[in-house]
């Protein structure tokens, strides 16, 4: 059995998708979303081994770093960036990660430990 914590967040932000389907031509521009997260991480104990405050205070740290450099980051994108920043911090966890653009439509992803 694997645990998890799990903190929301939500951020605006701006980016692009030059290279989207004529059907989508006008995503090619810059165009604003409000980003949603759902981040969970694996915990080993039952007594705050990952603190919900502290993690979720973390994670919107790591959002406004990236945020500076979105520029053409998909979900999916951006929840690698996320996940490699979680595990600089906590090392050898499982990790699910779900990102949206604007509550609408997003990506989920499951990184094993070590990925």
């Amino acid at each position: 059995m694997t645990n998890y914590i799990w903190i929301t967040a939500q951020r605006e932000m701006i980016h692009k998708y030059p290279m989207a389907p004529d059907e989508v031509s006008f995503l090619r521009n810059e165009h604003r979303h409000i980003f949603h997260f759902k981040v969970y991480i694996q915990v080993n104990h039952d007594d705050r081994d990952v603190e919900f405050i502290i993690f979720k205070r973390f994670i919107q740290d790591v959002l406004s770093d990236m945020n500076k450099n979105l520029d053409i980051k998909s979900c999916e994108m951006i929840s690698d960036y996320i996940h490699k920043s979680i595990t600089k911090k906590y090392p050898g966890r499982h990790i699910k990660i779900e990102v949206s653009e604007d509550g609408e439509n997003g990506s989920l992803y499951e990184y094993p430990v070590n990925q």
